[in-house]
């Protein structure tokens, strides 16, 4: 199989940015629905001022995999930071280095817009996942995330 070419996502390739989001969520029993992955996506190709999103793409094959960064200005890491908030490779393209690839260009545009650090969250058990950042130099915290729904998601951002 090719290899993927990673680029910062535009809006010709929202629907599979979507599909992938979609899986990514499906996998861990997350119900989002699409039109709102949908309506985050848009607004963050809009304006980055949200953070990025790539997409690791194929011609033959279209997207195997996909990360979203979003910014925030944060007081713990004194400026403009972000969360790395979904990481996903197709299954069938996982083993090849995509997520490590996404997981660089991540660093790589943070670093280029200033971004003071990068935060994110893995499931307790995914020892594979915490390898893949465990790699990149991510540290282990020793907090625990919580977090409460305010409403359900919005379609409109």
């Amino acid at each position: 199989m090719p290899w993927p070419s990673i680029s910062l996502l535009d809006a010709r390739q929202l629907d599979g940015a979507v599909a992938l989001f979609s899986a990514q969520l499906q996998e861990h029993g997350i119900t989002t629905p699409a039109d709102a992955l949908r309506s985050v996506a848009q607004s963050v190709v809009a304006d980055p001022r949200y953070g990025f999103i790539v997409l690791a793409s194929t011609v033959e094959a279209g997207p195997v995999g996909v990360a979203y960064a979003s910014c925030l200005l944060s007081l713990e890491h004194g400026g403009i930071s972000g969360w790395l908030e979904e990481l996903y490779v197709l299954p069938e393209w996982r083993g090849r280095g995509i997520g490590s690839r996404l997981v660089a260009e991540v660093i790589a545009r943070a670093k280029d817009l200033g971004w003071r650090a990068i935060d994110l969250e893995v499931d307790a058990g995914h020892q594979r996942a915490i390898s893949l950042y465990l790699r990149h130099q991510f540290q282990l915290h020793s907090r625990t995330r919580l977090f409460r729904t305010i409403c359900g998601p919005l379609i409109k951002v």
